[in-house]
């Protein structure tokens, strides 16, 4: 998924990161909402996991490989400002340090890696978690489905930005049916690998999954007398 430079022109790559700049901007915000004593440091271990795991691909088929998006996956675990943040800190050491995604095409990829994985994610997530019996038992699959439904959406958006500004002569119909078919394959890879993460965590430590605190019970305030 990552966009390489010169992949789209300079107007459509201009208005992608003026968008990405908005979302993250409005993400620095909001994130103060989501942010305490144990998603801080999540954060920080959300980070470090995406940017591992996108180090690694699996086969698709026919000489392509996908790797993990993490937009649903952060969103669940630490909030959908917060994972943002994490995703785009991914996407800009890897754009500086590794070459992987361009940096003109930076924006573009935080909107498609970053913004419209979080944001489908999280609220595929939500809406399932909304109809679903409010167990514990139902947040990795949420998960997984809010996952596996981003990843072709982002493709989805990309064909959007090629038919706008592409510049591979590439013809458009070939490009919207193997975006959306490979990455309707990655997008199961995305959901596995998701709800496996998000369900372990769950499984340990519930209290550490923003997604899952309205299930935790309320804990009434208690108060400690000291020893003097």
């Amino acid at each position: 998924m990552h966009v390489p430079d010169g992949f789209l022109d300079a107007s459509t790559s201009i208005a992608t990161g003026a968008v990405a700049v908005a979302a993250v901007g409005v993400a620095l915000r909001k994130a103060r909402t989501e942010l305490d004593d144990r998603t801080a440091p999540m954060a920080g271990l959300v980070a470090t996991f995406v940017f591992a795991a996108q180090m690694l691909n699996f086969p698709v088929g026919a000489g392509t490989s996908g790797h993990l998006m993490g937009g649903a996956l952060a969103a669940v675990l630490v909030g959908p400002w917060t994972g943002l943040l994490c995703v785009s800190v991914v996407l800009l050491v890897q754009a500086l340090l590794m070459a992987d995604g361009g940096i003109t095409a930076l924006g573009t990829n935080v909107v498609l890696i970053g913004v419209v994985t979080v944001a489908v994610g999280w609220v595929v997530f939500r809406g399932l978690v909304a109809v679903l019996p409010k167990r514990a038992a139902t947040i990795a699959p949420a998960a997984a489905v809010g996952a596996l439904l981003g990843v072709p959406v982002a493709a989805g958006v990309f064909t959007g930005l090629f038919a706008v500004g592409g510049l591979a002569p590439v013809d458009l119909g070939d490009v919207l049916v193997a975006m959306l078919a490979w990455h309707t394959v990655i997008g199961v890879g995305e959901a596995v690998i998701t709800g496996l993460v998000v369900g372990s965590v769950v499984a340990a430590r519930p209290d550490l999954v923003h997604g899952a605190r309205h299930l935790l019970p309320a804990r009434p305030l208690e108060i400690r007398e000291v020893a003097a």
